[in-house]
Formats: structure tokens, sequence, C-alpha cells
């Protein structure tokens, strides 16, 4: 009779630590579902204040396009090449080994407009003949260019160096420099050149 009472007590006091173990484990669980609610919760509230604003947007530009035409947003109608664009001697040797070309797209006011778009650069010498006249072509996509974009006192520019002393041997003659410029926003070309005289 004894052993059975110590072994009625003892599964009484095991199946406690169960029921305790159970219960630990579902109050885990239950905090775990509640952080994870919370987040969720968090998340959603982002995502409809994401919606407003996005069907905000889309009432806006559908206003704006009804109402206002392209050209009078965003009128590109040219380049110009700085008269700063020339040849430099940067380490003071005595020869000039870099060509720096400063030009701005400009609208029909003739304010400097930072645009996306791809450049071409030619330099040519057009003292000689046939094939022999193109000395060198330098090409920068619009994710090149939008990092030389630069401001100073001779204004707003692209600033694109090149390096020029295997392409040129004297510079005892005018070299002819065409900027060739294409706008991804309108598809429009436009083309600059500008002679630089030794």
């Amino acid at each position: 009779m004894k052993k059975v009472f110590i072994i009625t007590i003892a599964c009484f006091i095991l199946f406690a630590g169960c029921q305790k173990e159970r219960t630990t484990s579902k109050t885990s669980n239950l905090k775990s579902l509640q952080q994870q609610n919370n987040l969720l919760s968090n998340q959603l509230n982002q995502c409809n204040l994401q919606a407003a604003q996005l069907k905000q947007q889309v009432e806006n530009l559908t206003f704006i396009r009804a109402s206002v035409k392209a050209q009078d947003i965003y009128n590109l109608q040219q380049i110009k090449i700085s008269r700063f664009t020339n040849f430099y001697d940067e380490d003071e040797d005595g020869k000039k080994e870099q060509l720096t070309v400063y030009f701005h797209p400009a609208d029909d006011c003739g304010d400097s407009i930072k645009a996306a778009g791809y450049v071409e650069v030619q330099l040519w010498d057009l003292s000689k003949e046939g094939d022999n006249a193109l000395l060198a072509v330098w090409k920068k996509d619009s994710n090149e260019l939008k990092k030389l974009w630069f401001t100073g006192l001779i204004g707003p520019n692209y600033r694109l160096i090149f390096d020029v002393k295997d392409k040129i041997e004297m510079f005892d003659r005018p070299l002819t420099l065409k900027v060739t410029f294409t706008d991804y926003l309108t598809g429009k070309t436009f083309t600059e050149q500008k002679v630089i005289k030794p």
C-alpha cells in the first residue's frame, strides 16, 4: 500500500512538472505570435500609407498630363561647350597630356539642365586626310555622366577629363572638338563643335 502511495505521488509530481512545461511553452509561443502580429500590423500600416501616397501621386499626374505638355516641363534645346574647354598640363612637365571638356545641356532660355543621357566626344585634326583626321573618340553613358556634373565659377557643367598624351604629339595646329549628347528623356540628339587653337 505504501508503495502504491509513493508511486501515485511521484506520478502527480511528474504530471504537474509536465503541465508547467506545457504552460511555459504555450506562454512563449503566445508572446512570439503577438510579436509577429505587431510586426505584421506595422507593415500593413506602412503599406496602406504608401498606397495612399501612390494614389495621390497618380491623381496628380493624371491632372498634370491632361493640362500640361511635356515641352512645358522639360525643353532641352541645345548643348553648349564652355570656353574653358582646352588641353592642360596637369603635372607641369611642359607637355599637355589632358583634355578637359566642359559642356552643359540648355533649355530654350539658355539655362543649364542636368539631363540624363549619353555623350560622345570626338577629337579631330582636320588638316589630316581620311581616317587619320579622327584622333580619338570617348563615350560616357548616363551612369558615368551623372557623376561628372560640376558647379564652379564657370557655372554648372559636365566636366569630362580625357588622357591625350598618346593621341597628340604636337599642339602646333588647331584641333576640332565635337560633342554629341543624346537626351534619354526625349531621344533628341544635340551636337556642338569647338576649335581649340594651339
